[in-house]
């Protein structure tokens, strides 16, 4: 059994709040990562809502600098700075983000005693570890930012049943097979095809405040997980080109031209707050396998 992806929308908002929406964050969780994908306006409070332990963040992408995808940077700094947190915080984002965070720090002084390593990135991948990497693409938003993807890698995994079934001891042995080599033991050979089982690739695409572009297509392609922002309806297709910002219909075009599985749609205009099944209808009609996304709700793959 191996170990699954986690998300949790913490805000679904878009840059206004609503009674039932909060401010832009998503957590992804796998294994020992937490990573938060933006950090709005009272985002910690809703790791208290989720019970959830800001403390176990590890890294923080930031998709641009507007303030209700920032401005819970501050509060939440302060939280960990006071809650004993021991780690690196990895804080990743576009170009201009080490400036503006540096002044963060010295308005609210919430860099004290936390150790922070910043990175500014273009776009390729940025993180490749050996279970997952994440890559980002250029955004168009009339600033500097990226959108995002993870990727879970479908590693060869040991298959624990056929093991015991042809009676292999463990050992170090066992990389071997996970490298696809074969072994030998006792004079007897196994091939490493037949004691393993290869993992499909997972992938998690953020696509958050941005115009449309065909870009996108090819960045979130095969995606398990398309979460996508849907602040307009196409009705008012001209208001959310005026303000860079994509349609349900455009969301959905993406995760159909992409082959994408699952769409998320997020960043809801509160114009919208009840009437949910507008936006999710108008997207379905493209993409069938939509959903619209509520704050504290969580998804697994």
């Amino acid at each position: 059994m191996t170990s699954k992806i986690k998300i949790t929308f913490l805000g679904t908002a878009d840059q206004i709040p609503s009674r039932n929406r909060n401010h832009t964050a998503i957590l992804l969780t796998y294994n020992d990562e937490n990573i938060l994908v933006d950090c709005g306006e009272g985002t910690q409070r809703q790791f208290r809502k989720a019970e959830l332990n800001p403390c176990k963040i590890t890294k923080l992408l930031i998709t641009h600098w507007h303030g209700d995808h920032v401005l819970g940077i501050p509060g939440l700094l302060q939280t960990l700075a006071s809650s004993g947190y021991n780690k690196t915080l990895e804080i990743y984002g576009p170009r201009g983000i080490k400036q503006r965070l540096e002044q963060t720090f010295e308005l609210f002084g919430s860099k004290k005693e936390l150790q922070i390593e910043i990175h500014e990135i273009s776009e390729g991948v940025f993180i490749d570890e050996e279970e997952f990497f994440i890559q980002s693409a250029k955004t168009f938003h009339g600033l500097p930012g990226l959108a995002y993807s993870f990727v879970k890698k479908g590693l060869v995994r040991i298959d624990k049943d056929k093991m015991k079934k042809m009676k292999v001891p463990q050992g170090k042995h066992l990389q071997d097979l996970k490298e696809m080599r074969d072994i030998t033991i006792d004079g007897k050979k196994y091939k490493w095809k037949d004691l393993t089982f290869k993992e499909e690739n997972k992938k998690i695409t953020i696509i958050l405040d941005t115009l449309y572009d065909k870009s996108f297509e090819k960045f979130a392609k095969d995606s398990d997980i398309l979460i996508c922002e849907s602040n307009f309806s196409s009705e008012i297709g001209e208001k959310a080109e005026e303000h860079l910002h994509l349609t349900s219909q455009q969301a959905a075009e993406i995760a159909k031209k992409s082959d994408s599985k699952k769409l998320i749609l997020t960043h809801l205009s509160q114009r919208y707050e009840y009437n949910l099944k507008e936006i999710q209808k108008e997207a379905q009609e493209i993409f069938k396998n939509t959903f619209v996304a509520k704050d504290l709700d969580v998804v697994e793959i």
